[in-house]
């Protein structure tokens, strides 16, 4: 492992430790929906892991170059029913663990070799354009891959499934909330924007 890759796992755990606290003081929307009872939370829990194992499958057998013809519009089916596991964890109450600081689930996976066989299966189209913010006052075009995006949310999924199979079920599902609100949500949305365009020119172009 490269020591940029040493740093930046470093950070990231630093981060995780900082910004429990204050997630965690957040208040949730007023429509929020509430998980009542710790079975209904395991449910929940079970059936978002479902859907990011499911998510975490495809994408590596698509690196792996299983169906080089089919990588784009398979990329696009996958991160648009992720967003729904996401659309699902915005929707409900923040999800609060009882310990204020996460517990260290070891090292984050090295995704280095995932990130490059996707960007060379999406070579040309991997680079686009992504507004950061549209509600900024003034909005600024950021430069975006989709192998980054992909492989951030890959990172992030990961992270909270290891959670969820050592049986920390509220932490899994609060990593998974929280990062989907700051970190795999945004990446995500912006993916499958740039998928969508991608197959849009391709078949209107026909």
């Amino acid at each position: 492992m490269s020591d940029t890759t040493v740093t930046a796992t470093t950070a990231s755990a630093a981060a995780r430790a900082t910004t429990r606290a204050a997630a965690t003081a957040g208040s949730a929307p007023p429509s929020a929906s509430v998980l009542d009872s710790a079975a209904e939370l395991s449910e929940f829990a079970d059936q978002i892991a479902d859907q990011i194992e499911s998510f975490l499958v495809v994408v590596r057998a698509v690196a792996r170059g299983d169906a080089p013809d089919s990588a784009v519009p398979m990329l696009l089916l996958e991160v648009s029913q992720l967003l729904l596991a996401g659309g699902r964890l915005g929707a409900v109450q923040d999800v609060v663990p009882e310990e204020r600081f996460e517990e260290d689930p070891g090292p984050d996976p090295d995704l280095d070799e995932l990130r490059e066989k996707l960007a060379e299966l999406l070579k040309p189209c991997d680079n686009y354009r992504e507004v950061f913010d549209p509600l900024a006052t003034q909005p600024e075009l950021e430069a975006r891959r989709i192998s980054d995006d992909i492989a951030s949310a890959v990172s992030d999924l990961a992270h909270g499934l290891t959670h969820y199979r050592a049986g920390r079920t509220l932490e899994a599902l609060w990593w998974w909330q929280f990062s989907y609100l700051n970190a795999w949500g945004p990446a995500a949305s912006a993916a499958v924007r740039a998928l969508q365009s991608i197959i849009a020119r391709s078949r209107l172009q026909e």
